[in-house]
């Protein structure tokens, strides 16, 4: 999967790139307050059905209409999450002056949205893209969407809030979300969609923890975050032990204070149990994708413990008899580098992300509980005033970064000193050959002995359809750098020009062979 908002600006130039990355899927965030009527005003149009299509500016659905079709041409599948912001007149009084976004800039800021609100405002956007709908002026039906996935980043408060009242010892975003969930989730299973791949969660993977009596921590509050496991149990009313909560520590965060209560909450909140999967944006760009899971906080969801997700995700599932085995959806993932991020800030040069990000891919694809791989995002963002998220492949003026030929062609070898005559595995792959057919799915393992001199192809895989990964164990003929290399199809009118016919390698690896 990949995710940057220029694909959304403009598909018509963007998507064709993302083929040339062998991408799949595309996330694209649709914003309710950016397809609102009248979002900054404090009450919504008069006559106003926020659960029909054609209710909502036609203009504004055009940057997803033109999205969804030329996807479809490309052969890439669209993942819409509906999000926030959330228009002023859905969303509660009093937001607090301490963030401006609130004030100010309500694009992107959701506070104390309203769940029947945001469940037409989903219905709207499922009922567009069932396949059937045809627009004003247009004779023909808009494609449908198969995937969808519900709120980004509901445990950070900008995203949701208050993340939590009384001086944050009790979680309110959870409710909130909770209800958001079970009306967009309606709202879905409601025009058609209940075949569809759906996501929950897309949770941020650190955050604070609630205040204990007496304690001046840090804390969610307002527009911090909850951590991450933290929240999934408040949303699944399970206390520390994964045991329903009971009394008034239940009751604060609208959950069933009793046995018969929590008896009802499996079939009260479908989404929870009968979602596709749990999405974890599990990225941290200062840790190794194998950094120890002991040195990480017991609640956080970074890619180094998404082991100890999963058995998390099965503990809440289960505490209400389910047998529910979420597959983790790691949708927005990449690595920030320096540069263009200043030196001594912790972050990895780009050649360090490059393999860093190999070998999270390789980890997740070992994974069988890991159903997806992201990058987020294409190209940094500019570097005014100040760098940014910048986890790009490109730097912001469209220079290619290491991290490009790293996701492009992915290549990670768990052992670089091999014995002669002896096995190893080479893992990695083409992704671009994912939308080929079979004879233009052949990568080159290619060697350079020792360290110079030309590169010689010591033996060729065909890459996996679908996916365009290769996995063997084979012998390597000598020490020297190993890499793959692929070749595009001469012909391929859904490439960028330029493209068709020519080769791409992955980074190199230095193995040494001994004995």
């Amino acid at each position: 999967m990949v995710q940057d908002n220029a694909i959304l600006a403009s598909p018509a130039t963007e998507l064709p790139l993302v083929r040339a990355l062998g991408v799949t899927t595309v996330r694209v965030s649709v914003t309710w307050y950016s397809l609102a009527p009248d979002p900054a005003a404090q009450q919504p149009p008069e006559g106003f059905d926020g659960s029909d299509p054609n209710a909502y500016p036609a203009s504004k659905w055009r940057p997803y209409d033109e999205l969804v079709e030329d996807a479809q041409r490309e052969g890439i599948t669209v993942d819409l999450e509906l999000t926030g912001g959330s228009p002023r007149w859905a969303s509660g009084t009093n937001p607090p002056t301490s963030s401006p976004g609130y004030i100010d800039d309500r694009r992107y800021y959701s506070w104390e949205p309203n769940p029947a609100m945001y469940g037409q405002f989903a219905h709207a956007v499922a009922e567009r893209y069932d396949g059937a709908f045809t627009p004003a002026g247009s004779n023909t039906a808009l494609p449908r969407v198969h995937f969808w996935s519900f709120w980004n980043e509901p445990n950070f408060g900008q995203d949701l809030g208050p993340q939590a009242t009384d001086g944050s010892t009790v979680s309110a975003s959870a409710e909130r979300y909770r209800a958001l969930l079970d009306a967009a989730w309606t709202a879905v299973q409601q025009t058609g969609h209940t075949q569809d791949t759906t996501l929950i969660g897309e949770i941020a993977a650190k955050g604070h923890g609630l205040q204990p009596a007496g304690h001046p921590g840090p804390l969610p509050g307002n527009t911090a975050q909850t951590r991450a496991l933290d929240f999934v149990r408040y949303v699944y009313c399970l206390d520390a032990d994964y045991r329903p909560l009971r009394g008034i520590a239940a009751t604060q965060i609208g959950c069933p204070a009793d046995t018969a209560g929590s008896r009802q909450f499996r079939a009260q909140n479908p989404a929870l149990f009968g979602a596709t999967g749990f999405a974890v944006h599990a990225y941290d760009s200062k840790q190794a994708p194998d950094a120890n899971p002991a040195t990480i906080n017991a609640n956080y969801a970074t890619f180094p413990v998404l082991g100890r997700v999963a058995t998390a995700l099965d503990r809440m599932t289960g505490a209400y008899g389910s047998a529910k085995h979420f597959p983790i959806y790691n949708d927005e993932f990449g690595y920030i580098t320096s540069p263009p991020q200043g030196k001594g800030k912790g972050y990895p040069s780009p050649a360090l992300a490059a393999v860093e990000l190999n070998q999270a891919e390789y980890l997740s694809y070992k994974n069988p509980r890991v159903a997806a791989f992201s990058q987020y995002l294409i190209t940094d963002p500019p570097p005014d005033p100040t760098p940014g998220f910048s986890s790009g492949l490109y730097t912001s003026n469209g220079t290619p970064k290491a991290t490009l030929n790293a996701f492009r062609m992915p290549l990670w070898l768990p052992n670089t000193t091999v014995r002669r005559g002896a096995t190893t595995e080479i893992w990695g792959g083409a992704r671009p050959a994912a939308f080929t057919d079979q004879t233009s799915r052949l990568v080159d393992i290619q060697m350079q002995k020792d360290g110079h001199g030309p590169w010689k192809t010591i033996t060729t895989v065909g890459a996996a359809p679908g996916t365009g990964y290769i996995d063997i164990h084979t012998t390597l003929p000598y020490s020297g750098n190993l890499r793959l290399a692929y070749t595009y199809p001469k012909t391929g009118s859904l490439l960028p020009p330029g493209v068709p016919g020519t080769t791409i390698a992955s980074r190199t690896v230095n193995v040494t062979v001994t004995g």
